[in-house]
């Protein structure tokens, strides 16, 4: 989790913005998303697509917790 706590903001948002929405018109993620909570997901090249448009978002999801989780000291 040490890595992730170092990746600066700016690329982990950039990388959410390109390769988390490419292609733009609907964003890919969107579309994946939707074909896994219909159970379309049979192929495993649509299992990869999930997880590569998927992977900058988890990253800057997992990003923040560490940011602002932490950032509290108990009283």
């Amino acid at each position: 989790m040490n890595i992730i706590s170092k990746l600066p903001w700016s690329v982990l948002i950039i990388l959410c913005l390109t390769l988390g929405l490419a292609p733009f018109t609907p964003p890919h993620i969107v579309e994946k998303l939707g074909m896994l909570f219909n159970g379309e997901l049979k192929r495993a090249i649509d299992w990869f697509d999930l997880l590569l448009h998927g992977l900058p978002w988890i990253l800057l999801l997992i990003r923040a917790i560490l940011a602002f989780g932490t950032s509290r000291t108990p009283s």
